[in-house]
């Protein structure tokens, strides 16, 4: 209860009130402080894949990446989130607190595409890279498929 007035006080009800939603579905005060902390707007950068464009968040903080797309409604036409990694590795991701059905694309540093997933919202299966990926992209569910952008397909502008 502490911790939730020392939210209200810090960082409004809001905050509080994830703080409330998260314990109840097993995060720690720890984890549940990096998400209420993730930083308010993240920049956006312009992406394609092929004549595509994509307008992409960046998640390239710990945070900002641990929050990813948790708890949105709705993503606008060609929006996405592009997680950046300090260094290639398997990645793995899951839908927990995620209310929309997307879609995640795993990205070599030299953007090309090495597989795609698709994720139900509210889930906790894992959607892992194939290879070691410093880069993912998740849009909404089959946006990549109705594109006809598949794996070996290349992301540009990620640099």
């Amino acid at each position: 209860m502490r911790n939730v007035l020392m939210l209200v006080k810090q960082r409004g009800f809001r905050a509080a009130l994830l703080l409330c939603a998260a314990c109840l579905v097993g995060y720690t005060t720890q984890s549940v402080g990096q998400i209420a902390q993730a930083p308010g707007p993240l920049a956006i950068k312009q992406l394609a894949a092929g004549m595509h464009l994509i307008q992409a968040e960046v998640a390239s903080t710990e945070a900002s990446r641990s929050r990813g797309l948790m708890f949105r409604k709705e993503l606008s036409p060609n929006h996405g989130m592009l997680f950046v990694f300090e260094q290639p590795s398997v990645q793995c991701f899951w839908m927990r607190n995620t209310f929309l059905a997307l879609s995640i694309a795993f990205v070599l540093d030299d953007g090309t595409i090495t597989n795609i997933a698709d994720m139900a919202p509210l889930t906790e299966n894992s959607h892992c890279s194939s290879v070691p990926v410093r880069y993912t992209l998740e849009m909404e569910q089959g946006w990549f498929a109705k594109r006809g952008v598949s794996a070996g397909k290349k992301i540009t502008g990620l640099q």
